[in-house]
């Protein structure tokens, strides 16, 4: 009997070992499942993601397509100043993800502060039905409830609903959709301006289906659009909370910070002004080496080099201030010349949203034929050419639109004048068809087509790689400074000529003397974009010359490159950087 059991328990302990065996996947097997859960799982990343964009772009052009129209209609505004309130959330919306971004990396932690951002994000479109947004009375099935709020108490309730919707967007754009979850760095110039085409190509087709769906919500159920925001807004929190738990939230590199790059700035400025370090700056070749340790600062050559290279992208970045102010009349001066003409066609009346969609067509026509252009152009040349051309035209394109935008204000008022209803008011508007205003929204979709595209790529491939994320960031800033230099010129204009130049009865005011005045000045900005474009030719010249290889910090790490080359013919790059996991 001892022997038999041995014998049954050598025979358990081999069927066991055979049944491991078996269960044991193969090395080659198992790195194949890796590949495909790792590719499923990129794949989860990329439809998440761009649920995530749908939803933010629905809920910040909701507010945006109607901002003016109840401003002038529901809160008794002036048009200069619901064109002023508009420009101005847009501007916050473009600034908040700067800051989103940087509190992000300094002070609180990405998966705190995106559900701090999507509170915010709820809070503040739950808000705008509160203030009767975009309708004044709030209708649940068939109960109407009034509303008890004063104005004084509306406005205030939707200023704070404005800025804690900006909050949360910023946090969305930062932390779930960063343009640096994309691994761009050993791109070359083609394939860098491809991407940033591309992907301006989807995002203005993710806009155009939100202007669509809004044209559609605003004829049929306009009173439910109110509620309707937030509850996109809680999607948009229910699949980000999906991301955080699937570790799906991107990480970025801390190598740079924001804060530095204006500490170096600000450290050279004020020992520029000092006249006591006027006479050591003789070996120096640029004001930005005050601030190196080397001549008494606190930077070092790595930290000051690299926002020497940036500060070559500042003229590009300053003569898009203009241009963006041209691009921030759709949702303001085209916007009230849109809502003062005849909307109806065909028996029904259009919503004043579904003009934007005129402005995103030839974007997506453009888009494809570009990448056509570009590659016809690399096969000819191995060098390739300079987008800098691109800029000039679009933004001729840009001081084209408006200046049309001043004729067609002119033609529009030869119209007798009909009665419109629109959020249950009647106003008295041009008899002219609104798709006369078509030209000049189509400029400006072309525009955006040349100039976007461009900026991007070299606001991103002309730096070092440890900043390419500040220098978005930094032309982000610009363009948000964009939007708030034409709430300026709106308040400079309605102020400086009485209200004549920005009417709040376009039909008694000369608003085409805004538009041409706009359109010089956009003219001039050209010009002068002109006489310096030969500085950003080169897409090859990565730094500037004097930055070139000339730090240890970059050979190293180019050597370190070359080392692992052959580890990254192996091994496949991914199409996202690695998760946060917390």
């Amino acid at each position: 009997m001892p022997d038999a059991d041995r014998r049954d328990m050598q025979e358990k302990q081999l069927l066991n070992q055979m049944a491991n065996k078996e269960q044991r996947p193969l090395p080659g097997r198992s790195n194949h499942d890796e590949n495909l859960s790792q590719s499923a799982k990129k794949f989860q990343e990329a439809i998440c993601v761009l649920l995530v964009e749908l939803c933010e772009r629905f809920t910040f052009f909701g507010i945006v397509c109607n901002m003016i129209l109840f401003c002038t209609v529901k809160l008794g505004y002036r048009n200069y100043q619901a064109a002023i309130v508009n420009m101005c959330f847009v501007g916050t919306s473009m600034l908040t993800p700067v800051l989103v971004g940087w509190l992000a990396e300094c002070f609180v932690g990405r998966i705190k502060l995106v559900c701090v951002c999507m509170f915010l994000h709820f809070l503040g479109t739950a808000l705008l039905p509160v203030v009767a947004f975009p309708f004044e009375d709030i209708y649940i099935a068939r109960r109407h409830i009034l509303h008890m709020l004063t104005k004084r108490e509306q406005k205030i309730v939707f200023y704070f609903a404005l800025l804690t919707a900006s909050l949360g967007i910023g946090g969305i754009r930062a932390i779930v959709c960063p343009l640096s979850a994309y691994n761009l760095e050993d791109c070359g110039p083609k394939e860098l301006f491809s991407f940033f085409n591309w992907f301006n190509w989807l995002v203005n087709l993710n806009s155009a289906v939100v202007f669509v769906s809004i044209s559609y919500i605003q004829k049929s159920v306009a009173r439910n659009l109110g509620f309707l925001i937030p509850f996109v807004s809680v999607l948009m929190a229910m699949i980000t909370i999906h991301m955080v738990r699937g570790e799906m939230i991107y990480k970025p590199k801390t190598d740079s910070s924001l804060l530095t790059t204006f500490g170096v700035i600000a450290s050279a400025l004020k020992k520029t002004c000092c006249v006591r370090y006027r006479y050591f700056s003789g070996s120096m070749t640029n004001w930005l080496d005050h601030a190196k340790e080397n001549y008494g600062g606190q930077y070092s050559e790595t930290q000051v080099e690299s926002t020497k290279s940036l500060s070559r992208l500042f003229p590009l970045f300053a003569f898009q201030i203009l241009y963006r102010t041209c691009i921030m009349q759709i949702p303001s001066g085209y916007y009230l010349q849109t809502m003062n003409s005849n909307l109806h066609f065909g028996g029904f009346v259009l919503p004043v949203a579904a003009m934007n969609v005129i402005s995103i067509v030839p974007l997506l026509i453009l888009v494809p034929i570009l990448e056509q252009i570009n590659s016809c152009l690399s096969n000819a040349k191995d060098t390739g050419h300079s987008p800098t051309i691109y800029i000039v035209v679009g933004q001729l394109s840009a001081a084209l639109s408006v200046m049309v935008a001043g004729f067609s204000e002119i033609h529009r008022k030869h119209f007798p004048q009909v009665e419109q209803t629109l959020s249950e008011e009647v106003l008295l508007v041009s008899s002219m068809p609104c798709f006369h205003l078509a030209p000049q929204y189509i400029l400006l979709g072309v525009a955006e087509a040349l100039v976007t595209p461009s900026c991007s790529l070299l606001a991103f491939r002309l730096v070092p790689e440890r900043i390419r994320g500040i220098s978005m960031h930094f032309l982000t800033l610009f363009n948000g400074a964009g939007c708030f230099m034409g709430a300026f010129f709106v308040h400079t204009a309605h102020a400086g000529t009485q209200g004549n130049w920005f009417p709040h009865l376009l039909h008694e005011g000369k608003l085409e003397r805004f538009f041409f005045f706009l359109a010089s000045l956009m003219i001039v900005n050209t010009l002068g974009f002109w006489t310096i474009a030969h500085r950003y030719n080169n897409l090859n010249q990565e730094y500037t010359n004097e930055f070139r290889g000339s730090l240890p910090e970059e050979k190293l790490l180019k050597h370190e490159k070359a080392i692992k080359h052959y580890d990254s013919v192996l091994k496949s790059s991914p199409i996202l950087s690695p998760m946060e996991k917390t």
